[in-house]
């Protein structure tokens, strides 16, 4: 086989949540741009009617639907209109989560007390919780029977190197949330493999992404932020489009339960 047939994505169709910005955009684009038949859900109206257009300017096949991650029906709903729409889905990229809230120390390391856990508000942790881990539950729930109608197919969450790792910064509900999600596609990829439906999970470092209320798109903050990574900068959405075709083609056939970190070596610690 050759390489272009081996990572070929041409005439599947796809789901992107959170597709709209970010990491889940360049998704799109990579997938779009490679022949895929790609749907966007996302809450930002605006954002995604922007970027269908463009994608689809560009020769994409794109459409968008919104959806609200916080509740279980949008999902159950947009999933079902573009199910029956293609007639059957073959790759899901659950991509959609956030970051609310602080950590207990801020980028200078100085303490935060609205981050620090007697002061979290209840339903700050529930909210996150919800995006990051109940929602990939509720989205697996409702792709799984078009999955199996096309002889099975790919769910791909994305997680964070925060499922396996802390740090002070980001909201006490984000690391479990993120956590939950990656050992969630694995107990997944246990259950669905009879069905030909591989689960994988891909764990994004620093990515200058809208997370967080965009903190990492500051170029001060990446300036900082660089010191700390190996490969002495912050990740962009692009350095997952490689990993994204990966994932939702051929080249991945016998791979699922597996978790790829991409951080540019943040996990291993700061090389000098």
């Amino acid at each position: 086989m050759k390489t272009e047939e081996l990572f070929s994505v041409r005439g599947l169709s796809i789901v992107v949540t959170g597709g709209a910005s970010g990491i889940g955009l360049a998704f799109a684009e990579i997938l779009s741009e490679n022949g895929a038949r790609v749907a966007i859900l996302d809450i930002d109206e605006r954002a995604m009617a922007r970027e269908v257009e463009r994608l689809s300017a560009a020769g994409g096949d794109v459409r968008g639907l919104r959806v609200d991650i916080l509740d279980r029906a949008s999902i159950y709903s947009a999933i079902k209109e573009i199910g029956d729409f293609y007639g059957k889905l073959d790759v899901v990229f659950v991509n959609a989560g956030f970051d609310t809230g602080s950590g207990f120390l801020d980028l200078t390391g100085r303490r935060v007390l609205d981050g620090q856990i007697e002061n979290v508000p209840d339903d700050e942790w529930d909210r996150v919780v919800a995006g990051n881990l109940t929602a990939v539950v509720a989205t697996a729930k409702a792709v799984v029977p078009y999955l199996r109608k096309a002889g099975g197919g790919r769910i791909i969450v994305t997680t964070s190197i925060a499922a396996t790792t802390v740090n002070a910064i980001s909201s006490l509900g984000y690391y479990p949330s993120k956590a939950g999600a990656a050992h969630l596609a694995r107990r997944l990829a246990l259950e669905l493999a009879g069905s030909n439906i591989l689960v994988n999970s891909i764990a994004p470092g620093g990515i200058a992404t809208n997370i967080a209320g965009g903190l990492l798109k500051d170029p001060e903050v990446q300036a900082t932020l660089a010191r700390s990574i190996p490969l002495h900068r912050v990740g962009q959405p692009d350095d997952l489009k490689g990993l994204a075709i990966f994932l939702a083609s051929a080249a991945s056939a016998y791979i699922t339960g597996a978790h790829f970190v991409i951080d540019g070596g943040t996990i291993l610690g700061s090389a000098d």
